[in-house]
């Protein structure tokens, strides 16, 4: 059964402020380990609450954001030339 609940609901749930979590949820915060283990505990692994996954979702955006910051500095960088044994020539 879908419900649908408001932020100030889930945040007191979560035992978090309605704001913190406001934050979380609009992309002005990250999901921390900890706010990424309430929602394992609060959805339950089995319905996309496992922590780990929260927090890959979040190392990924931080990712794509960083690169798409340092796009121009990165193109810059040349990148080091092995000589075929696994070693920097």
């Amino acid at each position: 059964e879908f419900r649908v609940i408001g932020q100030g609901h889930a945040a007191q749930q979560l035992g978090v402020t309605r704001v913190a979590l406001s934050r979380v949820l609009n992309g002005r915060a990250a999901v921390s380990p900890e706010m990424a283990l309430r929602f394992e505990r609060w959805l339950g692994e089995e319905h996309g609450g496992r922590a780990a996954v929260w927090l890959g979702m979040q190392a990924a955006h931080d990712l794509w954001n960083a690169e798409k910051n340092v796009r121009v500095v990165l193109r810059r960088i040349k990148p080091i030339q092995h000589d075929g044994s696994g070693t920097a020539a």
